[in-house]
């Protein structure tokens, strides 16, 4: 098998898929000065943060030094009580280090925790604001990404990156320093080591990127089809595809285990390569160091007690010196992962809302329910028209059917109506105003929808219903399932209106579900009220109640009534019929049935269908 290819062709349980986002990003000062703009709320804990990153720069090379002085000082000259002093002094030092570092990581997660919540809101908040077009034509996933991922890189890019980089420059510099004083000649040698492990670092580093990125990517595919799997299990049971699906999921799993297993093969020799090249830097420094104290080499100078002291002071510097290559390479690793992930954040937050209302736009008055569409056409795709001239009034408290096959523009004229898009071509005016006009939040809090697929929140029945007026009381909730005929369904429910609906509403039938929503419409009280294939979801015995309800709902109301199942228009004041974007026929059921065109056709084949 071949990791490579793999990765590439991530396989689910029902598809190959193929799209991609980049992993990484050059460095780009752009982006980095958003990013640390991020922390600018925080001016103090970023201030301590940089002063913590200095002193510990500071502290981790002079733990070296303090140990090959001892060693060079009292230990050399057998003084017992100078090498205690130096040990105490070490001690302290050592304490120090570890409270600073104590304070640094926390200082770090402090900073990274608040840039992330902060981030993490404002993209929410933009969500909030974007317009339909952009979640019909943006996966659900890369959404969720945002918030997770991309906003995880930024964290790691604030909190560690920085801040690490920092430490690990300062101490690998104070190292040199230090080194280049005792001994510039061994300081050489230890320069041309430096090369051989940074390459190695690079080497390994991108290839354990692209495995540890594998990895990731397998199992995010492993835990999404493991979700999908339960939440299809009827599917999957019904059609009998339990051994089929267990096969492909072990080829999921293995292809798992491949990465992590191609990843441990690489940091099996990617370590020890690290170690021998320590280890071999130690000996040419006991071969280079050990010839200049006894032979006395001319080059460098210095007695040959010098010469031992530097000794032992590279010895202990060449961790503080070595020990950053390998780390600073890991967090250059961590800053690309976040640039992609600022750079994607960034974007989302850098895209304006669609304008749906015109700078002098207005808040809606009361409105009376009159809607006229005059000469509409609409494209979702530029060049793809969905709407083709479409006209008609609906005066204040008509009930308008739209009748017609999947895909012929019925949801579209009541998202059109609910401005949650704006007519390509033509006016739609609501009580003679221009929907530009009118501010979409004021035309929304008068308009109500009941949709075929109604998503219910976690929650309570009561919760969900009060959606529809946040400031409702418990009696106008009750009252709204009285005036609907279905307070006894909800009271019948194991606690009643307090019932939890569970996720999307699983622990209620697809009946109780649609009860809700139209009491959360009832409840709303709109001028418009929109049923969008409301009742496909009711059963027979169900819907004959909400019929009847209905009627009340729908008295002094402008409604649009979207329905494949005919039974529920026949009573509506004019009954559109659209073919392809286009009104083809226009009237009341009986005159439509009395034509004996599409309508008629199609309530022959419902009344066939309803008698087979």
């Amino acid at each position: 098998m071949n990791p490579t290819t793999q990765a590439s062709t991530p396989k689910t349980l029902t598809h190959v898929v193929r799209d991609r986002e980049a992993h990484k990003r050059p460095l780009d000062m752009r982006l980095i000065q958003r990013v640390l703009a991020l922390t600018n709320a925080h001016p103090r804990t970023r201030g301590w943060l940089f002063l913590m990153c200095a002193i510990r720069a500071l502290q981790l090379p002079m733990l070296g030094w303090l140990m090959a002085a001892a060693i060079n000082g009292p230990i050399t000259s057998g003084d017992s009580a100078g090498a205690l002093r130096m040990a105490i002094w070490f001690a302290l030092l050592a304490a120090f280090t570890a409270a600073i570092f104590h304070v640094r990581m926390r200082l770090g997660l402090e900073l990274g925790e608040a840039v992330v919540f902060e981030l993490r809101s404002r993209i929410f908040e933009h969500l909030q604001r974007m317009p339909m077009r952009f979640y019909n034509q943006t996966k659900l996933g890369r959404i969720i990404s945002r918030m997770t991922s991309d906003a995880e890189a930024i964290r790691a890019g604030v909190q560690d990156v920085l801040f690490v980089s920092l430490v690990q420059g300062g101490q690998m510099f104070i190292a040199a320093v230090i080194m280049l004083y005792y001994d510039w000649v061994l300081f050489l040698v230890v320069l041309a080591m430096a090369p051989v492990l940074l390459l190695i670092s690079n080497y390994y580093r991108h290839r354990l990127s692209e495995a540890w990125r594998n990895i990731q990517e397998s199992f995010s595919r492993v835990t999404a089809t493991l979700a999908e799997s339960v939440t299809g299990i009827r599917v999957t049971q019904g059609f009998v595809r339990e051994d089929v699906n267990a096969v492909m999921f072990r080829d999921l799993v293995a292809d798992h285990a491949d990465y992590n297993l191609r990843a441990d093969k690489l940091v099996g020799v990617f370590l020890p390569l690290v170690e021998l090249n320590n280890q071999l830097f130690i000996a040419v420094l006991l071969v280079l160091g050990g010839y200049k104290v006894l032979v006395g080499l001319p080059i460098g100078g210095g007695t040959a007690d010098e010469q031992f002291a530097a000794m032992w002071v590279f010895f202990f510097m060449v961790p503080s010196f070595f020990g950053p290559i390998t780390m600073i390479g890991r967090q250059y690793n961590m800053a690309l992962t976040a640039m992609a992930g600022a750079e994607r954040v960034f974007a989302l937050l850098d895209t304006e809302p669609e304008q749906l209302d015109d700078d002098d736009a207005i808040d809606a008055p009361p409105i009376k329910g009159r809607v006229e569409f005059k000469d509409i056409g609409f494209q979702y795709v530029k060049d793809t028209p969905v709407l083709h001239g479409i006209n008609f009034v609906a005066a204040p408290g008509q009930t308008v059917a739209l009748v017609g096959h999947t895909g012929s523009g019925k949801s579209t004229i009541t998202s059109l109506i609910a401005k949650f898009y704006l007519p390509t071509e033509g006016e739609l005016l609501i009580d003679a105003m221009d929907i530009r006009k009118i501010r979409g939040r004021s035309l929304t809090q008068q308009i109500g929808i009941v949709l075929q697929q109604n998503f219910l929140f976690t929650g309570t029945v009561m919760d969900n219903i009060r959606i529809g007026h946040s400031g409702a009381s418990d009696e106008q909730v009750i009252e709204a399932a009285r005036n609907l005929d279905c307070l006894d369904l909800f009271e019948s429910l194991p606690q009643g209106l307090n019932t939890q609906v569970g996720e999307r509403g699983g622990n209620l039938s697809l009946g109780q579900r649609q009860l809700v929503c139209f009491t959360r419409a009832m409840l709303a009280d709109p001028r418009i009220l929109i049923l969008d294939e409301a009742t496909s979801s009711v059963d027979t015995m169900t819907e004959a109640r909400i019929q009847k309800a209905l009627a009340t709902l729908l008295q002094g109301r402008t409604s649009f009534v979207v329905a494949h199942r005919l039974s529920t228009v026949r009573h509506a004041d004019m009954v559109l019929v659209l073919d392809q974007g286009e009104i083809i026929e226009r009237g009341t059921h009986n005159e439509l049935l009395a034509h004996g065109g599409t309508y008629a056709n199609l309530y022959r084949q419902f009344i066939h269908a309803s008698e087979a």
